[in-house]
């Protein structure tokens, strides 16, 4: 049995979440922003199918990328260097995680990116706490992705990508706007083949925690990044 979040309960000690689901800590309580914040800032996300309750998260091992790790293939740099893209920071961010929503995904059925999680993630988006990177080709969004910053540190959510390499594309450019900010950690929150291609690696929660409580405790006022903040061509 996991605990049951009621009204302003705090989480559970984090060494209480399950093994098996990894990570599976409670249920219940809200979507607001105070809640998923304070979720963010002790190494909690949300995650859960459409029609459960709110299931909130913290895996051990935990998923991270340095921003200046991030890996660009052979591949990936040509496509990069050629720039027939442009990439936005905060431009769009309904429309990012929209689509997020929207796109297919191997193995799953419907989206756990609910109608709930989209009006929540953008109540945090006009608090300047949630951040989106769009890919454009031709005046069309592509791909991107996006997520919550706190201090100099950054909670990946989710990508997606509708032409070859765009989700590739807006997360290369975050990345090195992420390192020139100053920032100190990516949380991508669960292993995938995908997100390890890119440089991420897994690091114990214990000490996933001890990087996190620096990098949230560094001053800081949320607000929009700017538009054509990542927008410098590729070298």
């Amino acid at each position: 049995m996991i605990p049951w979040l009621e009204g302003k309960a705090p989480f559970p000690a984090l060494e209480s979440a399950l093994l098996e689901p990894n990570g599976l800590l409670c249920a219940g309580g809200d979507l607001s922003p105070q809640r998923l914040l304070n979720a963010y800032q002790h190494g909690i996300f949300p995650w859960y199918a459409s029609g459960e309750p709110i299931l909130w998260w913290s895996p051990d091992p935990r998923m991270v990328l340095d921003p200046a790790a991030f890996r660009i293939s052979r591949s990936l740099r040509r496509c990069l260097r050629a720039g027939r893209y442009q990439v936005t920071l905060d431009r769009d961010f309904a429309a990012v995680i929209r689509a997020c929503a929207e796109v297919p995904r191997a193995g799953q059925d419907g989206s756990w990116i609910s109608r709930a999680m989209q009006h929540a993630y953008g109540e945090l988006a006009q608090l300047g706490f949630a951040h989106s990177v769009e890919t454009w080709i031709d005046g069309r969004l592509v791909g991107g992705l996006y997520g919550i910053a706190i201090g100099r540190m950054f909670y990946g959510e989710s990508m997606f990508s509708q032409a070859t390499d765009a989700s590739k594309i807006a997360a290369a450019h975050l990345a090195r706007f992420l390192e020139g900010e100053g920032y100190g950690m990516i949380d991508c929150q669960m292993k995938t083949a995908h997100l390890a291609s890119l440089g991420a690696r897994e690091i114990p929660r214990a000490e996933f925690m001890a990087r996190l409580r620096a990098l949230v405790a560094v001053p800081w006022q949320p607000g929009r990044w700017p538009v054509d903040g990542a927008s410098q061509p590729w070298s």
